[in-house]
């Protein structure tokens, strides 16, 4: 494996970026990848040319057959994110700041904390699965179970396994390798609880890790099966990241590199990998708040009978809620005339919407 370079950036190119973005140093070479998402076609773009720190733009240089698998990699994260939260106060939402997540990104709590782990693993998803369809000559699938298994229970390891070692391997390289010689005191236990998070992430994707197998014999008898490692869908690796973000673990605020759990009554209790750790207790996101880049709760969808975080109740924070009629307009009983026209009915319905005041 290579040994990662310095980062290589001036002094006045990094008081540029500090600038610019607003955001500590500590934490911008693991974000700034993530600006791909609104690039046009990477892999024509060339390194120099994409929103990547100095040693990011080493490794695209070195390896810009991956480009496509980054992009890839940001758009599952975003949209898994997005999708977890989509009924909920803090809805994941994105800027055209260069940070693509602002606020959420350097603070401290367990938004941040997701945010960080659905990356990672979405990098390791995209990768690997580039590895498996054969889109890579570095990497393709991983052949260390082959030849094993169960003789008793008639079946063995064969097929290609998603090879994830590789994805997590370039997913570490990639994300946190950005940051790590960054030397700001004041952020070091953010950049520490970035990385932890990440690493959840990535285990997250080893943990839904599933066997698939096919039947061998005669007439379907399946009196041997092949079996192979395949990757959950990233769905999946979602559903697991949030129950990991419901159960987060608020942790002291130290310079050490070993966290402790901020409960007395916990301290004893270790830290898993695949834990997700927050530093600072989230805000409510029911009120606006421009300085946090919070948008507030005001104007979303509610629903009317539900006791979950889309009710109204929760999500509208007792504010309470618009209703409004929209009426709908479309084609509907359709058939088929001979020869050879179909004719429809214009169905008409209204339907209430409820917004939060």
């Amino acid at each position: 494996m290579e040994k990662t370079s310095s980062w290589g950036l001036h002094l006045f190119e990094l008081f540029f970026l500090v600038l610019l973005s607003g955001y500590p140093l500590c934490c911008q070479g693991s974000w700034m990848w993530l600006g791909i998402t609104s690039v046009g076609v990477v892999e024509k773009m060339g390194c120099a040319n994409l929103p990547l720190s100095s040693k990011q733009k080493d490794v695209c240089k070195r390896k810009p057959y991956l480009l496509p698998s980054i992009k890839d990699g940001a758009h599952l994260g975003i949209s898994e994110c997005q999708s977890q939260f989509r009924h909920e106060r803090w809805n994941c939402s994105t800027s055209k700041q260069p940070s693509v997540f602002g606020y959420e990104l350097t603070s401290g709590t367990k938004e941040t904390a997701f945010i960080y782990a659905i990356m990672a693993a979405g990098l390791v998803h995209s990768v690997t699965r580039s590895c498996s369809t054969g889109n890579m000559t570095e990497c393709s699938c991983d052949t260390t179970l082959t030849g094993s298994g169960s003789q008793t229970e008639g079946w063995h390891w064969g097929g290609c396994s998603d090879d994830i070692a590789y994805g997590t391997w370039f997913s570490r390289r990639f994300i946190d390798h950005a940051t790590k010689n960054a030397s700001v005191h004041a952020d070091e236990a953010l950049l520490i609880m970035n990385q932890h998070n990440s690493e959840a992430g990535r285990q997250a994707v080893a943990k839904t890790l599933w066997k698939d197998c096919r039947c061998h014999g005669v007439s379907g008898s399946c009196a041997v099966k092949t079996c192979w490692k395949t990757m959950a869908s990233f769905e999946r690796v979602g559903n697991y990241l949030k129950e990991r973000y419901e159960n987060s673990i608020q942790v002291l605020d130290r310079t050490k590199r070993k966290f402790r759990r901020k409960e007395k009554e916990q301290r004893h209790m270790p830290i898993g990998r695949e834990e997700l750790i927050f530093l600072n207790k989230s805000p409510n996101y029911c009120v606006e708040n421009r300085r946090l880049g919070v948008a507030g709760t005001r104007g979303r969808r509610c629903n009317r009978t539900s006791a979950g975080p889309d009710g109204c109740n929760l999500l509208c924070c007792g504010r309470g809620y618009n209703t409004h009629v929209v009426r709908h307009v479309e084609r509907c009983e359709c058939k088929f005339i001979w020869c050879c026209y179909v004719r429809c009915r214009r169905c008409e319905t209204m339907n209430d919407i409820h917004t939060c005041k």
